[in-house]
């Protein structure tokens, strides 16, 4: 059988220097799922952006050919002219970006972009394109496809942006689908019907997939081939089952041990205290007013907090899991001073023991310079939290300049020193934030979290868009600190094996509710809210024997108004969190 694309002794170099990528070799097959697996920096993306020739300036493609075999015939994707591979992109060959933010275009409406690939390449008129557009939005999981069509990328979470991406590129139905790390910003549920998604497509329409990722979960349900790449080559590569079962390459070995798994025993953890806390709030309702997009209908009231309440214990971390839109970022922004809360609503913050508490949402100008020192927040995008303009030096510092804090040579030292404690090195000051690859950022922008040693951090996704070796060095390096300097996180993830690693408290949210709160060892072996048994079946394991129960993930990842009548709520009616056992919450009817 002819391989759909062929991809043979790929050498691409940046400039005059060694080669990024060394003699890659591989073959997809018509309808076949290829996972390139490796960490940050790897080579992973650079050898997908070759095959659509959408490499940055510098870099070019020193030896090797790519082949896309269609109906008409082979394409020589490396030697084709500009403007032919302009027909090939986005309708015979689509890419779902890793970045959103970067790739969306935040002038125009997502609705409008996802469409223009239907009509360019399918001559669509205005109105099939949108039935299409928003039959895909549906599919994609978007909860009101019609207001995700009107919206722009800024006015959408980082998880919602990821699905528009995902739509993008699957709307024209391609013969290959390259997803490079498709699945980082989603939370779990989302991604598992995401994935699902992609394998209803592929079997409709024959369609390949070329998966870039991290997540060796991810791999073992979808993959049927698999490339491990580090440093620009490849290290092993091979049928997914045996691979997965036992791989024999050193490399791939350690990839494996760094994954983050959901403990299988579990180890009862004490109370934790609430004589000393940190950070506190009460009642915490925020309402968000979305224009309708039409002068004859009523702007739309949007929920996204509803009466939360939650204590951070100094030197603990409080963990908030839910799905994009959920809430989760919004009381994180709210805790932070970002975001004022509802009337009624109380956020308090108390920078050492015994202090009298600051109220975040009502601090005068030199109350919330002071509360900035001691409260950080590391973001889920590092591409748009981080300036294209100023070199990482610059980035690093500038915190330190704002405050006063030291000389020129005492920030730099500074700098230089934050950079290693997140495993980059101190040469990479002079420069700019695109040089970095995504999980690099990532750690850069942990680094400049921690310039001002501050006591309270707030991360918010902050390790969706690192590779699992790189991921289990900044979780460690999040608990040397904690334990060293006494930090106190606001944990925001929807990894739960992540979550299960590193909080003390889970706090579960879903539209703008929390719906179950317990320690982790709690949460995970005596899950009862049909929403928190969801995340935790859809969290994929990298074992092809244990795949994914869709069914169990739709089940309580679908409308609450479909949940067991114990637990159903509506926007008119919600059952109260209710305490079933010592520090163990649920919102039901009792």
């Amino acid at each position: 059988m002819t391989p759909l694309l062929s991809v043979e002794n790929l050498s691409i170099g940046f400039g005059s220097g060694e080669a990024v990528v060394k003699d890659v070799n591989f073959d997809v097959m018509p309808g076949e799922t290829l996972a390139l697996v490796g960490e940050s920096g790897s080579g992973k993306t650079v050898t997908c952006r070759a095959v659509l020739r959408i490499l940055p300036r510098a870099a070019q493609i020193r030896s090797g050919r790519i082949t896309l075999n269609t109906e008409k015939g082979p394409l020589t994707l490396s030697e084709m002219s500009e403007r032919k591979m302009r027909d090939v992109r986005g309708d015979q060959v689509s890419m779902i970006f890793q970045e959103p933010m970067r790739s969306l275009s935040p002038l125009h409406r997502i609705g409008n972009q996802v469409s223009e690939v239907l009509w360019l390449h399918r001559g669509a008129s205005e109105k099939e394109a949108k039935r299409q557009v928003l039959q895909t939005f549906e599919r994609v999981g978007f909860p009101d496809p019609e207001r995700a069509y009107r919206s722009y990328p800024f006015e959408m979470s980082g998880g919602m942006r990821q699905r528009a991406m995902i739509a993008m590129a699957m709307v024209s139905k391609p013969d290959l689908l390259i997803a490079d790390e498709p699945t980082t910003a989603l939370d779990v549920t989302t991604q598992a019907q995401v994935l699902g998604l992609i394998k209803e497509l592929q079997q409709e329409t024959g369609m390949a997939l070329i998966l870039v990722t991290h997540d060796l979960g991810v791999v073992a349900n979808m993959a049927e081939k698999v490339v491990v790449m580090h440093k620009g080559r490849v290290m092993e590569a091979g049928a997914a089952e045996p691979l997965l079962k036992s791989p024999a390459h050193p490399y791939t070995q350690q990839l494996f041990n760094a994954a983050p798994a959901i403990p299988a025993e579990a180890t009862l953890a004490p109370p934790l205290p609430d004589d000393d806390l940190i950070l506190e709030m009460n009642k915490v309702n925020k309402t968000f007013t979305m224009r309708s997009g039409s002068a004859w209908k009523p702007d739309v009231l949007v929920h996204a907090c509803r009466g939360v309440d939650l204590k951070l214990p100094r030197g603990k971390t409080l963990a908030i899991v839910g799905e994009s839109g959920s809430g989760k970022t919004t009381a994180a922004r709210i805790a932070l001073g970002a975001e004022l809360p509802d009337e009624g609503s109380e956020v308090l913050f108390r920078a050492t023991p015994g202090a009298d508490p600051i109220t975040v949402h009502k601090m005068d100008r030199a109350t919330r310079t002071a509360f900035q020192r001691d409260a950080q927040m590391v973001f889920q995008d590092p591409y748009s939290s981080l300036s294209p303009r100023m070199r990482v030096q610059d980035a690093m510092t500038e915190p330190l300049e704002i405050h006063k804090i030291g000389t020129k040579s005492e920030q730099r030292d500074k700098a230089a020193q934050m950079l290693q404690r997140v495993g980059l090195n101190s040469d990479m000051l002079k420069r700019y934030p695109h040089a970095f690859s995504g999980g690099q950022r990532q750690r850069l922008s942990v680094a400049r979290a921690m310039m001002l040693d501050p006591s309270l951090i707030v991360c918010d996704e902050p390790t969706s868009a690192l590779d699992v070796s790189v991921q289990e060095q900044i979780l460690t390096l999040l608990e040397e600190l904690q334990e060293g300097l006494g930090l106190s996180y606001l944990f925001i993830s929807h990894d739960l094996a992540v979550v299960a690693r590193i909080a003390d408290e889970v706090a579960v949210m879903r539209q703008g509710l929390i719906v179950e709160q317990a320690p982790p060892d709690t949460l995970f072996y005596n899950p009862q809210h049909p929403y928190t048994k969801a995340l935790i079946a859809a969290q994929p394991e990298p074992d092809i024997e244990r795949p994914i129960n869709l069914k169990l993930v739709a089940q309580g990842a679908g409308s609450p108004e479909k949940w067991a009548e114990a637990f159903r709520f509506t926007d008119t009616m919600v059952p109260s969190l209710v305490e079933l056992e010592p520090g163990h919450k649920v919102r039901c009817h009792v």
